[in-house]
């Protein structure tokens, strides 16, 4: 491959990085003003209740005057300089510009997705989107049958992309016999891009439930010792500890919103068993579906499981300890071993040398 486009190509994929954070910040500059706004909105609300609850039917009347607009324009009105109102009229236009963005590449994909479910339960799409990739997609926390069909449009895009960019760039050294095997491996290679990056996504997700199964226990060990019931255990827990527990409130709000659109509770938390692979987690979704189907105190179960899985973690860091400690033996082999032999070997191996020298003369 040529210099040239190495260099094209490094430029096009720093360009790509430095739009992605410039994207991530201002989405985050975004959510800081929303939020603000929000703030300031509703402490404005309860200012102005405030004082309508202070004041006296005159000032009431003047008010609402004033809020329906029913006041002379000559007294509040103030002339403004010529360009001022184009200015204020652009300022909306320019603040609502990413959001109009954002709708249309929200759009844009659910138009992708329902293109793509249309060809999920074909002969095609059963192979492209497989059992084993559909789990994935509900590890992943990709329920929708829009996303599906998104990934099916994405492993045939990628498949078919492959090969003329991988062409491109290390086509030209590349002897004839072998081009045809070529293609067909950047081929294979973008058709399973988007299952790597999918495998990757569910098993971190993975990870994540089985650090958050202790929290989750001890939660609901506490919910249900003051008193509340398992639905408003698991509301609060949803609600109330998003950010202690990212995946599974994710996944128990999905349970309870099919609870009560009408699934009974072992129905809405079958999934929740099935999909992550974990046996703690479907010992936890009995217990729920006992307690809510015959009910009774679970708070001592509970903090024994909670011992359990807290030992279990212990006795998995013990074991990644001791791997380390093998890996670490090989590191300091390579790296402190020689160090050692020439500060503790080297000054006798110099004196031996210098004596062999001066035996020589």
């Amino acid at each position: 491959m040529r210099a040239d486009r190495i260099i094209a190509l490094a430029l096009a994929l720093g360009a790509l990085g430095c739009l992605l954070l410039a994207y991530v910040a201002f989405e985050r500059v975004k959510l800081a003003r929303r939020g603000a706004r929000t703030l300031q909105n509703a402490l404005d609300r309860r200012a102005a209740a405030s004082s309508a609850s202070a004041a006296t039917p005159g000032d009431m009347a003047t008010r609402m005057r004033f809020d329906t607009g029913m006041v002379p324009q000559a007294r509040y009105m103030t002339p403004s300089a010529p360009g001022q109102h184009g200015e204020t009229s652009a300022a909306p236009a320019v603040a609502a510009s990413p959001k109009i963005v954002v709708g249309r590449l929200a759009s844009w994909r659910a138009r992708c997705g329902q293109a793509g479910a249309r060809w999920l339960e074909t002969p095609l799409g059963r192979q492209v989107v497989a059992a084993e990739d559909r789990r994935l997609l509900e590890q992943c926390g990709f329920v929708d049958i829009n996303a599906r069909g998104f990934f099916l449009l994405s492993r045939l895009v990628c498949a078919a992309a492959a090969p003329p960019i991988a062409t491109w760039l290390w086509g030209a050294g590349i002897p004839g016999p072998y081009r045809v095997a070529f293609v067909v491996g950047a081929f294979a290679a973008g058709f399973m891009v988007p299952k790597f990056v999918l495998g990757r996504r569910a098993a971190r997700r993975r990870g994540a439930v089985a650090d958050e199964m202790p929290v989750l226990v001890d939660l609901l060990r506490l919910l249900q010792g003051v008193g509340l019931s398992l639905d408003q255990s698991l509301q609060v827990t949803i609600n109330d500890f998003r950010a202690m527990l990212p995946v599974l409130a994710g996944e128990l709000e999905l349970a309870q919103r099919q609870f009560v659109a009408g699934r009974t509770r072992e129905q809405s938390l079958q999934r929740l068993a099935a999909s992550f692979d974990n046996e703690d987690l479907r010992a936890v979704v009995r217990l729920m579906i006992q307690v809510d189907r015959h009910g009774g105190a679970v708070q001592e179960p509970l903090k024994q499981f909670g011992d359990r899985l807290r030992e279990t973690r212990r006795a998995r860091l013990r074991e990644k300890i001791g791997q380390v400690t093998v890996k670490m033996t090989g590191v300091m082999i390579l790296t402190l071993l020689p160090a050692l032999l020439i500060v503790t070997a080297g000054p006798g191996l110099l004196a031996v040398i210098r004596s062999l020298a001066g035996v020589h003369r």
